[in-house]
C-alpha cells in the first residue's frame, strides 16, 4: 500500500512538474513578442507582388487563409480590418496600411514606399510604423547572385553570395500605379462600416503566427538603409496614430491612452501596466 501511495506521490509530482513547464513554455512564446509582430512586413510584400491593384491588395491583407494580418490593436477579441491608401507625388508612390480602432480612431501599421529611379525601374520597400515595430524596421525584396571565386582546394570553389536590389518595375500593381490613368486608392471602408466578403477572426498565439509567417522571410530581408526617402516625406504629414492602442510587449500588456493637442494643451499619455501571466496553479 505504501509502494502505491508513493508511485501516485511520484507520477503527481511529474505531472505537475511537467504541466508548469508548459505554461511556462506558453508564456515565453508570449513574451516574445510585440505589437507589430502580429503582422507580417514580408507577407505584405508577397500579397503586394501578387495583387493586380490596390484594391485586390486590400481584399487579400484581410484574407484569414493568407496569414499576413494577426493583429488585435483595440484588444476586442477580434483581428482588425487593414485598409489601404495611396499618396502620390510625381514618381514617387507610398501606399499607407492601416486600421481603425473606433470610430475616428486610426492607427497606421506599415508603409510601403516605391520609387522610380529609371526608365523601366523602381525600388520598393516596407516601413514599419514606430508606434508598433522598434524604430526604422525595414523590409525590402532581395535576390542572391552567387559567383565561383578562386578555388580552395583540388575539387572545392569559393562561392562568393551576394544580395541584390531588386528591380520591382516588373510587379503588377506597381506597374499598375505608374498607369498613365492610375488615380490614387483610398479604401471606403471605415469602422463599422466593412466590406460584406470580410469576416474578423479571432487572432492565434503569436508562436503559431510566427511558424506560419516564416515562409515569407525567404524573399524580403530588414535592412538599415532607406532607399525611398521621397516616399517617406510625401507620408509623414499624413501619418495617422490612434489615442488609444493596446501594446502587447514583453510578456505583459501595456494600454496606452494619448490625449491629443488642443490648443495650448500639451499633450500628454498615462500608462497602465499589467503583471505578467502567472502560473496556472
Amino acid at each position: 500500500m505504501k509502494k502505491i501511495a508513493a508511485l501516485l506521490l511520484v507520477i503527481g509530482f511529474t505531472t505537475t512538474i511537467t504541466f508548469a513547464q508548459n505554461v511556462k513554455d506558453e508564456e515565453k512564446d508570449d513574451a516574445t513578442q510585440v505589437s507589430g509582430d502580429n503582422f507580417s512586413l514580408e507577407g505584405a510584400l508577397v500579397l503586394f507582388k501578387k495583387a493586380n491593384s490596390l484594391e485586390e491588395f486590400e481584399k487579400l491583407l484581410n484574407d484569414e487563409s493568407n496569414n499576413v494580418n494577426n493583429l488585435d490593436l483595440n484588444n476586442d477579441g477580434n483581428t482588425d480590418y487593414i485598409s489601404v491608401e495611396s499618396i502620390k507625388d510625381n514618381d514617387t508612390h507610398a501606399v499607407v496600411l492601416s486600421t481603425y480602432l473606433k470610430d475616428n480612431e486610426k492607427q497606421d501599421i506599415a508603409t510601403i514606399g516605391i520609387e522610380k529611379t529609371g526608365k523601366e525601374e523602381a525600388t520598393l520597400q516596407i516601413i514599419g510604423d514606430d508606434e508598433l515595430y522598434a524604430k526604422n524596421t525595414i523590409i525590402e525584396p532581395f535576390e542572391v547572385d552567387e559567383k565561383s571565386g578562386k578555388s580552395k582546394g583540388p575539387n572545392v570553389s569559393e562561392v562568393k553570395i551576394t544580395r541584390l536590389i531588386v528591380n520591382v518595375w516588373g510587379w503588377s500593381c506597381v506597374r499598375y500605379m505608374y498607369a498613365p490613368r492610375y488615380v490614387v486608392w483610398s479604401s471606403p471602408y471605415r469602422w463599422g462600416a466593412y466590406p460584406s466578403y470580410w469576416r474578423p477572426w479571432r487572432p492565434m498565439r503569436y508562436g503559431v503566427f510566427y511558424t506560419r509567417v516564416t515562409p515569407y522571410r525567404s524573399f524580403y530581408r530588414p535592412t538599415q538603409t532607406f532607399r525611398v526617402v521621397n516616399a517617406r516625406n510625401i507620408y509623414m504629414p499624413r501619418r495617422r496614430t490612434t489615442t488609444i492602442i493596446v501594446h502587447k510587449n514583453r510578456g505583459h500588456k501595456t494600454v496606452i491612452v494619448k490625449q491629443a493637442k488642443r490648443g495650448n494643451v500639451k499633450a500628454h499619455k498615462t500608462v497602465v501596466r499589467k503583471t505578467p501571466h502567472r502560473r496556472r496553479k
